[in-house]
């Protein structure tokens, strides 16, 4: 017996700021705030991706933090594992005047499911 309708891939996206943003010059960090804006926005709009929330931690952390490398998670139910990939591989392609945003950033993926509380056991007799 297959399952028709399998559950969706719950996955959270951990994504960092390099020292390549930090080193930019002022007037320079618009241009890459708003590659991420078109990165989330592409993300968004990607057939197979609901996006169930971004959290972003810059209050408490500030600056590069090499001990916490990430500095914000988009939690999302993706469809399968090459959505997934797909969603990664937009820092490859996510243009930022003449370089790309994987020059100012990074991103990983921890894939898993929905966590499901089972029904209390009944006790044995």
């Amino acid at each position: 017996m297959s399952d028709s309708n399998p559950l969706p891939l719950r996955v959270l996206f951990c994504c960092g700021v390099s020292q390549n943003f930090f080193d930019l010059p002022r007037e320079k960090i618009g241009e890459v705030w708003q590659a991420y804006g078109a990165m989330l926005a592409a993300v968004e709009a990607m057939p197979g991706v609901r996006v169930l929330g971004v959290m972003d931690d810059d209050r408490l952390v500030v600056g590069q933090a090499a001990g916490a490398p990430w500095t914000f998670y988009i939690m999302a139910d993706v469809a399968d594992f090459d959505t997934t990939v797909a969603v990664c591989n937009l820092y490859r392609t996510t243009p930022v005047g003449e370089y790309n945003l994987w020059r100012y950033g990074k991103i990983e993926a921890r894939v898993g499911r929905a966590l499901t509380v089972p029904p209390a056991a009944k006790p044995a007799a």
